[in-house]
């Protein structure tokens, strides 16, 4: 059966542009399927799906949107309809992948509709904006950014090479099948820093030795947020949440914040989590200059040229116990938290930098208080990269996945 590529754009401004793409696609062999978000002028050619479509989809009326007087809402209306569009076409097996094209404003609304994708289905966007920071445009999906380098306005000598290589992009990506796994393993996930990579390193193999298939993620915010996406689209069987740093951002206001529910994905997802308080000891920042000046005068790491580490005090622990334990009591399946009593770091060892036992108990001792009885608390009088800690972890998930 031939494969589909849906493409997304305004065919009011951009008409000529999405049918010069949506010609070479066709050519390489694929069918296409044409979305229109446009409000304004009339679309140059026919859309397999229309405006009007896509705006009763968004819960608004195309004709106040059309009026011009609110732009706001009409980006806001388009953006939610065509991502329902879009799902809509890949729940019926309509979109194999996704193209898009435009400038910030079609940007936020084409990519609205792609993390309303799964991870895996090819998506491409042809951007004013790609040669920046997408971070918010991408949230936590594997979308596949490509600058446009001119304005996405006519086809000229320079547009002419964007666009031909962006329908190569998404026709070869459509194209591909992915090879078969000589098995297909459970998912776990783990999360992991530079600090903890020996113990997750440790703990993944023995999981990987069990018939589990372990995904490591770098816990760097949009690490953690990835991550917790994918449990929370169903794709994972267990949480070996071992590097819960990106806690510390959110209580310090570092660069690798996950946002305040980070922990909670597989709680609600109802699969069995083991969480420890891994690299607690560390809020994250760009260079020394960009951290508040009250922070310089702490006790603070250049993990190198570009991060500097902040060393988290009591207070700062005390949080983010509260908030693992938050996360631990909102289980439905079974968790367990396991603590580091000699470290939760590289730096959190005796005699290195972060050394502080007082700011660890802090956040253990928050934990206990604050947890659900019933829920175990494993102590285990090691650092947290040891193989007696790191094999604790592996076998208390193997113990909560029997379960």
């Amino acid at each position: 059966m031939t494969k589909t590529a849906v493409i997304v754009g305004s065919l009011d401004t951009k008409g000529a542009e999405f049918a010069f793409v949506k010609e070479l696609i066709e050519k390489a062999g694929l069918n296409t399927l044409v979305v229109d978000f446009g409000v304004m002028g009339a679309p140059p050619f026919t859309p397999d799906i229309n405006r009007e479509a896509v705006a009763k989809a968004g819960g608004g009326d195309l004709a106040r949107l059309a009026a011009g007087d609110h732009k706001d809402e009409a980006m806001q209306v388009m953006a939610t309809g065509l991502a329902v569009v879009v799902r809509q076409l890949f729940d019926e097996g309509k979109l194999d992948g996704i193209l898009g094209m435009g400038g910030s404003g079609g940007t936020s609304i084409a990519t609205s509709s792609m993390r309303a994708l799964p991870v895996g289905v090819p998506k491409v966007m042809v951007s004013t904006m790609a040669g920046g920071d997408v971070s918010a445009y991408a949230g936590s999906k594997d979308i596949t950014f490509m600058p446009s380098v001119v304005d996405v306005a006519g086809i000229n000598s320079i547009s002419r090479a964007i666009y031909t290589n962006a329908a190569g992009a998404i026709a070869g990506m459509v194209s591909m099948e992915t090879p078969p796994s000589r098995a297909e393993k459970p998912l776990i996930t783990a999360s992991m820093f530079g600090n903890t990579t020996k113990a997750v390193d440790h703990a993944r193999g023995i999981l990987e030795e069990n018939g589990y298939e372990v995904l490591v993620f770098h816990a760097t915010g949009t690490g953690g947020k990835t991550m917790e996406s994918l449990i929370a689209d169903g794709y994972i069987v267990g949480s070996m949440d071992i590097t819960t740093t990106e806690l510390a951002d959110t209580v310090c206001g570092g660069v690798f914040d996950a946002g305040p529910e980070r922990c909670l994905a597989a709680s609600r997802a109802g699969i069995p989590a083991v969480i420890v308080p891994g690299c607690v000891d560390m809020a994250n920042f760009w260079g020394v200059e960009t951290m508040k000046e009250e922070y310089q005068k702490r006790n603070i790491y250049k993990w190198n040229p570009n991060v500097t580490l902040l060393r988290t005090n009591v207070e700062e622990n005390i949080k983010m116990g509260q908030m693992i334990a938050a996360a631990a009591n909102a289980a439905t399946a079974p968790v367990a938290v396991v603590l580091p009593l000699k470290g939760v770091s590289m730096l959190d060892s005796e005699g290195g930098q972060f050394w502080d036992p007082a700011a660890d108990k802090a956040c253990f001792d928050a934990i206990k208080q604050n947890l659900k009885p019933g829920i175990p608390v494993i102590e285990v009088d090691h650092n947290i990269n040891d193989p007696e800690f790191s094999g604790k972890v592996a076998e208390t998930m193997l113990s909560l996945l029997k379960k």
